[in-house]
């Protein structure tokens, strides 16, 4: 029975979809059956990062409205076996999907894969409380900016309020995915701290996702970065978190492509 998380941001731009290409790959080499499902019906970007564009025939929309089999959308990656991909539509609106389709879609996922991560669309509309409706837990998506973590700020109360199990009463496990980040602004103040990221939030850290080039180079490719360029400080950080993420006890650290390791350590509400 698989995990299901939520990739999500409130505001647009973080790396949100990167991510969830990045984790989705990190944790497929790491041996485990992943499926990422693109639910930014109308944009469909996540095609894009993994490289699959061209192969899209059927869709979540599809799927969801009974136009075709679950089977018949998932597309397998060419680079790992054991990586799928179930692509938004691209012609339709965020309307088209149903509560009853997500909910049945995501619980056959459910019994085909070890880890399902739903790529939220950005923001509080119908796209993005379905995608997190049958999450067991969340990746908030935050770059160390006052805009982006008061957005997520309130995501995280979506996530408290309007999931299945948040009607049911229980907790709804949270990590934050902290991105764009670079070790020399804090300091200049530029950037929020960790720290004053982690206090204003409250959830626990999962992992520090460098600002490089990498990144948007494996996209621009259609290669997750975990893939593309595995030896990057992107790739590394990606993978640590992707390790936590599956329970891995994994030190916090930062990485940066030029200068090598950064040596600081986050003891506190890591995940």
């Amino acid at each position: 029975m698989a995990k299901v998380i939520v990739v999500t941001s409130g505001k647009g731009g973080v790396g949100k979809t990167t991510s969830t290409a990045a984790l989705g790959a990190a944790l497929a080499q790491l041996g485990q059956s992943v499926v990422v499902v693109d639910f930014d019906v109308g944009l469909r970007n996540l095609d894009l990062v993994m490289g699959a564009e061209r192969r899209v025939v059927f869709d979540l929309i599809n799927v969801v409205q009974g136009d075709a089999k679950l089977a018949q959308a998932l597309i397998r990656d060419k680079r790992l076996e054991n990586l799928s991909l179930l692509p938004a539509s691209q012609t339709r609106d965020k309307d088209a999907l149903t509560a009853e389709g997500v909910a049945r879609v995501v619980a056959e996922l459910r019994e085909k894969f070890d880890w399902v991560l739903c790529d939220s669309p950005a923001g509080i509309e119908t796209g993005a409380t379905l995608a997190m409706r049958h999450a067991d837990a969340a990746v908030v998506v935050t770059n160390p900016e006052v805009s982006s973590v008061r957005d997520s700020d309130r995501i995280i109360g979506l996530l408290d309020a309007k999931t299945l199990r948040a009607e049911k009463g229980e907790r709804m496990e949270k990590h934050l995915l902290l991105t764009r980040y670079d070790a020399a602004r804090p300091a200049r103040g530029e950037m929020l701290k960790t720290e004053d990221v982690l206090e204003i939030l409250s959830i626990p850290l999962l992992g520090i996702i460098p600002e490089s080039e990498e990144v948007l180079r494996s996209s621009n490719v259609g290669t997750p970065v975990t893939l593309g360029s595995p030896a990057s400080a992107a790739a590394r950080a990606y993978m640590d978190a992707a390790k936590r993420l599956a329970g891995e006890t994994v030190a916090m650290t930062v990485w940066a492509d030029r200068k090598g390791l950064i040596g600081k350590w986050f003891g506190r509400k890591v995940a």
